[in-house]
């Protein structure tokens, strides 16, 4: 068996072969898909090839798959705390690389499937679409704090109302300027986000996992979808305290000798993406009744909102691993809500609205004021049983290490 390194680089790839104890350079290739394919197939299904993660890495291992042993797409991160060394160059790296997989010390990363991949990619153009429009937002906000112009009259600055005050205003030639471009590139934006949110709704419909997320309240399927992008694969993770480590929400701990351990901030690994949305949908669950927000304000009360939130974010996280391992929806579902939500779900992915001739058979929606307030009545119960339950409980400091 032959253990290949791949030192990969936009242009190029710097090859590596370790065979028999001994490794040697072997030249560079290049990085199209060609090159790529006369590589692969002068190589045999005994040998197992390593690269790093990078943004070409996944095509490459895709290209290579059908004609080695295995593909391990190692943790950069991991690699360079393992390699530390004065020498850096293409060269020594991908030598490295074929004595780890060769030593079987070569820590690897998750290769997703296609689907997972398109979903992440989409997330991530949503995400950049959105910060691009907060962005050309705040851009006007500065131009009427500059200027002295005062508050909106609306709460929303974009809305009818706002737009028809920023019309009215009296500004220089080159700030009325800058403040119409800004328009309309948050426009522009806005209609990208809509098309990404219609594809995205469209797929959460055949998703019986994100429909699933979306029973815990304060969670969209925004909030849903990035997290199932993150996972992947539930079977990944033998435990919800593995999913919370590789979302980044685990504190960092610190223990030496006899003194007792010391934890710190979280960790913040893995995808910032998942934690952001994690964040708002914390939000969003301490504002509605139930024992989510009862925790929250336990923890603030205590601790400060901010942390409060992370707590939270990271409480979501735990029910979303015990969901998708067992296939359950939320002990604590408020249907009424989760009926809006899919209702909103169905209308983003261009279903016809009830006003509509061909929807006027369609089943009427059990979103009815008396529901609604007996949902809120029991998710009041729920979290005052939870305050009644927990009232005794103190915190209590980690022992020393006998």
């Amino acid at each position: 068996m032959r253990c290949i390194g791949l030192d990969v680089h936009r242009d190029f790839c710097e090859v590596a072969i370790y065979e028999n104890g001994e490794v040697r350079s072997v030249g560079r290739i290049a990085s199209s898909p060609e090159q790529l394919q006369l590589f692969a197939q002068s190589l045999c299904r005994e040998d197992h090839v390593a690269l790093e993660t990078t943004g070409n890495a996944l095509s490459i291992a895709r290209i290579l798959e059908p004609h080695v042993g295995g593909v391990l797409v190692a943790d950069t991160r991991h690699v360079r705390a393992m390699t530390h060394a004065k020498v850096k160059n293409d060269r020594f790296d991908a030598r490295m690389l074929a004595k780890l997989l060769a030593a079987g010390m070569l820590p690897g990363t998750w290769v997703c499937d296609e689907p997972t991949r398109v979903l992440r990619r989409r997330i991530s153009r949503r995400t950049q679409l959105v910060r691009g429009r907060t962005r050309a937002r705040n851009q006007i906000h500065a131009i009427a704090i500059r200027n002295l112009c005062g508050r909106a009259p609306a709460s929303d600055t974009f809305g009818k109302k706002g737009r028809a005050w920023l019309a009215t205003l009296k500004l220089p030639a080159d700030e009325r300027e800058t403040l119409d471009a800004c328009l309309r590139e948050a426009d522009f934006l806005t209609r990208e986000i809509a098309l990404i949110d219609r594809e995205l709704a469209r797929y959460a419909l055949g998703c019986p996992e994100i429909r699933r997320l979306m029973t815990i309240p304060g969670v969209s399927m925004i909030t849903a979808a990035t997290l199932i992008a993150t996972i992947g694969h539930i079977q990944r993770f033998p435990s919800a305290r593995h999913l919370v480590g590789y979302v980044g929400l685990d504190p960092r701990s610190r223990q030496s000798g006899v003194s007792p351990i010391h934890h710190g901030h979280i960790s913040k690994q893995g995808a910032s993406t998942a934690r952001h949305v994690l964040c708002e949908a914390a939000h969003a669950t301490m504002l509605a009744p139930g024992p989510l927000r009862a925790f929250g304000q336990r923890v603030r009360a205590r601790r400060g909102s901010k942390i409060a939130t992370v707590a939270v974010a990271r409480k979501l996280t735990c029910p979303t691993w015990h969901m998708l391992t067992r296939r359950q929806d939320y002990h604590y579902e408020r249907p009424a809500l989760t009926f809006r939500k899919l209702r909103r779900l169905e209308l983003t992915a261009g279903a016809p609205k009830r006003s509509n001739p061909a929807a006027r058979n369609a089943p009427a929606t059990p979103d009815i004021p008396a529901q609604w307030a007996a949902e809120r009545a029991h998710a009041q119960t729920i979290e005052d049983r939870y305050r009644a339950a927990v009232a005794d409980w103190q915190p209590q400091r980690p022992a020393a290490p006998t």
